[in-house]
């Protein structure tokens, strides 16, 4: 298989840059995770509170995890560089837009809609050819690649806070927007797929016994136990992960005191960790297998949360150490959800339905989100988050004992695999 070329290389080695490519576009794409340094000069600037300030975001995330399952059933169809171009232009189009509203209601439709739909349509693609490229390494791989999501508030937030100081928030929306539309749609020209049923190694009749005969379509899987084992799970895991990371900064200087910039500083750092996350409980899923690893982020989580319900201004251990857990395991979901997708349910039909199985994320972002805010003012304080997340954690490891259980197919599958 190796006469096949990839930029010039070998394909079993030239397949490796399609890991930073893809990387590079989910950099872009997570850019919403910086939304916490938006958020405080929005309040000021719209004279709004803290539930309003969330909803772009909020809408944002719902709207992008409605579009990512219908994107699925187009991706064969277009193409994974047309669509990505696609999204990554509209994506653009959103954030330019939002640099000229002068109020909530049309940010929600710019930002939240237009911005969010954008991503929801582009998001799926490095997977997708991730998963293609790598049927041997497909956790990690896909770890790695959702990296650059994870990782995106290291840089896109330190850069935010600067071109808003420098700029202005409307003008720091148009420059993102711009710089988005360049690098999508060149990533989008750099990209290429492998043949159909491509192997790293001559293990073709291990492929053919797969792929076509093993992997289920949407409706068998929607009849599947399995799939609202990890549909429910998946959407504790959004709820708990998004609520913490859309009020990381506002924590930091409301409960902790800290000062803006090392507000700013913390999500950056948080960013390491939510990268990080997907590399490990990715490298996890393919070892200890789903249910193992879900069980671990709730134990983390529920941990975390209780550290945040006694944390008090000058606390900044305790902070650092909770939300760094937060955005671990959000992270983590982001690697074992695709992964346990491809386990349980196999490959031929990955694109569509991880797209189902991602409308989990969306409902968590929306649930989770406007929960942290309303909780913020009715009780004058994010402490109270800390409750519901605390047990939805505890529901999270029930289910995942109950429900997360292999296929019979996938047990018969790894079976012949290693026989």
């Amino acid at each position: 298989m190796d006469t096949i070329k990839l930029f010039g290389l070998p394909a079993r080695t030239g397949r490796w840059l399609i890991i930073p490519l893809g990387m590079a576009a989910m950099l872009c794409l997570g850019t919403v995770y910086s939304w916490s340094i938006f958020r405080k000069p929005l309040e000021g600037w719209l004279h709004v509170g803290a539930t309003a300030s969330l909803l772009p975001y909020t809408i944002f995330l719902a709207v992008f995890a409605i579009l990512m399952p219908i994107t699925g059933f187009f991706i064969d169809k277009l193409g994974t560089r047309v669509v990505l171009a696609i999204g990554g232009v509209v994506m653009g189009v959103g954030y330019l837009l939002s640099g000229f509203v002068s109020n909530i209601p049309l940010l929600i439709l710019t930002y939240g809609g237009i911005a969010g739909a954008g991503v929801g349509i582009a998001y799926g693609v490095p997977l997708v050819v991730t998963a293609r490229w790598f049927p041997d390494k497909k956790g990690f791989a896909i770890g790695l690649t959702v990296l650059g999501f994870g990782l995106s508030p290291l840089i896109t937030a330190p850069l935010t806070k600067s071109l808003i100081k420098q700029y202005g928030i409307q003008p720091a929306f148009d420059i993102l927007g711009i710089a988005f539309i360049l690098l999508l749609v060149g990533i989008a020209f750099l990209l290429r797929e492998p043949p159909a049923h491509w192997q790293p190694t001559s293990t073709e009749t291990v492929q053919a016994k797969v792929m076509p005969s093993e992997g289920m379509n949407v409706k068998q899987m929607l009849q599947s136990q399995t799939f609202y084992g990890l549909w429910l799970c998946y959407i504790i895991g959004g709820f708990v992960g998004l609520s913490a990371i859309g009020i990381s900064s506002s924590v930091a200087q409301e409960i902790i005191k800290l000062d803006e910039t090392t507000a700013a500083i913390s999500v950056s750092l948080f960013a390491i960790f939510n990268g990080g996350g997907r590399i490990l409980f990715g490298w996890l899923t393919d070892r200890i297998k789903p249910k193992a690893a879900a069980m671990t982020t709730f134990g983390l989580m529920l941990f975390a949360s209780i550290i945040m319900l006694y944390a008090k201004a000058g606390d900044t251990v305790s902070y650092l150490l909770g939300f760094s857990i937060f955005w671990l395991c959000l992270g983590g979901w982001l690697a074992i959800a695709p992964t346990a997708t491809l386990s349980f349910f196999q490959a031929p039909n990955y694109a569509k339905n991880y797209g189902i199985v991602f409308t989990a994320y969306g409902l968590g972002a929306l649930f989770g989100s406007l929960v942290a805010g309303s909780i913020r003012d009715f009780f004058g304080s994010y402490t109270y988050a800390f409750y519901p997340m605390a047990g939805l954690a505890i529901i999270g490891m029930f289910i995942a004992v109950f429900l997360l259980k292999p296929l019979p197919s996938a047990v018969k599958v790894k079976s012949e695999l290693l026989h």
